[in-house]
């Protein structure tokens, strides 16, 4: 009977199907990923950028002048000449036919037709070059002078934790205007000061620039957002005029947590101020400053987002190299 019994639970473990990692993370076992999902995070920003038009110019109203009154002719007198008869000559009159041909004017032939005719082929030919060449800029995503038709450009900056600078990054998310090209341009700037004060806690940092057409430019900022988003428990959003904060978040603070990371996403058209690289303290500086250029006129979609959100939550160094690996110490 007990080999029976044996037999039985051999033949259950040979059959049975062998645990795979996603099963390992589906039935909750300690890794990674989980201990990254207990983090919290917050966001704030927009891309009315994309949807406003841009002013078209505006061509400057002309009043028609009034035509110009010119003096009617007068008639005028004429002095009298004698006529003589048509076979008579007077004296010392030259006789026809004479050595010199007469002029005759015919207009639209001779070599003013030929002018003409090359200047318009000439029109012909430079409209049409210059229509291959906004052709090929367009596929290209390269503008006139050599300059891209849209940047979109990623900072990431680690720096020490203090509540001071998490507390400051909620407010301004919440006092932040994010329906309006004015205010995106603003929240990027008030974010470049927060940071820029603080520049004494930088320790890590990642700065990444994509160039190309002004249709992929959305694309590519939402790509980097959901990217960001998908970092941490997003605890507080504020994005577009809607604010979203997550109830019922248990916060876990680390004894050996010193970080915050905040990354900031801009999307402009036209170029931004190159930064040097590879990415040091001076540079990172550079790249806040470049960011930070940006203005009502040319930006399109900034966001913001900052982890841990809740208070008394900090990163560890652990957790900031391997849950951000392309991060470079400054």
């Amino acid at each position: 009977m007990q080999v029976v019994v044996v037999w039985i639970l051999l033949m259950l473990w040979v059959f049975s199907p062998i645990p795979t990692g996603n099963s390992l993370v589906e039935r909750g076992l300690p890794g990674w990923n989980s201990v990254l999902a207990q983090r919290s995070g917050g966001g704030v920003g927009g891309r009315g950028g994309f949807s406003t038009p841009s002013p078209a110019p505006s061509i400057p109203r002309v009043n028609p002048s009034p035509s110009p009154s010119l003096p009617l002719p007068t008639p005028r007198s004429y002095p009298t000449y004698p006529t003589y008869p048509r076979d008579y000559y007077p004296p010392n009159y030259p006789s026809y036919p004479s050595t010199r041909p007469p002029i005759y004017i015919n207009p639209g032939t001779g070599y003013g037709f030929d002018l003409i005719a090359i200047l318009f082929l000439g029109g012909i030919l430079l409209a049409s070059f210059s229509m291959i060449r906004g052709l090929q800029r367009a596929g290209t995503g390269v503008a006139v002078g050599g300059e891209p038709e849209s940047t979109v450009a990623r900072l990431r900056l680690a720096t020490i934790f203090t509540p001071e600078l998490q507390a400051n990054l909620r407010y301004m998310a919440q006092a932040a205007d994010t329906e309006s090209v004015r205010g995106l341009a603003d929240l990027m700037d008030n974010a470049a000061v927060l940071l820029l004060r603080d520049q004494a806690g930088w320790r890590f940092g990642m700065y990444e620039v994509w160039t190309g057409s002004l249709q992929k430019a959305e694309g590519q900022f939402d790509t980097w957002m959901t990217e960001t988003r998908s970092e941490f428990v997003e605890t507080y959003r504020h994005f577009e005029g809607k604010e979203v904060v997550q109830a019922g978040y248990q916060s876990k603070a680390e004894p050996d947590g010193r970080y915050i990371l905040v990354t900031l996403l801009l999307a402009v058209s036209g170029a931004i101020p190159p930064v040097a690289s590879p990415l040091r303290a001076a540079s990172a500086r550079q790249a806040l400053m470049a960011l930070a250029s940006s203005s009502p006129v040319n930006t399109l979609a900034a966001y913001v987002a900052w982890t841990p959100e809740a208070e008394g939550e900090a990163l560890t160094e652990q957790e900031l190299l391997m849950g951000w690996p392309k991060l470079e110490l400054l």
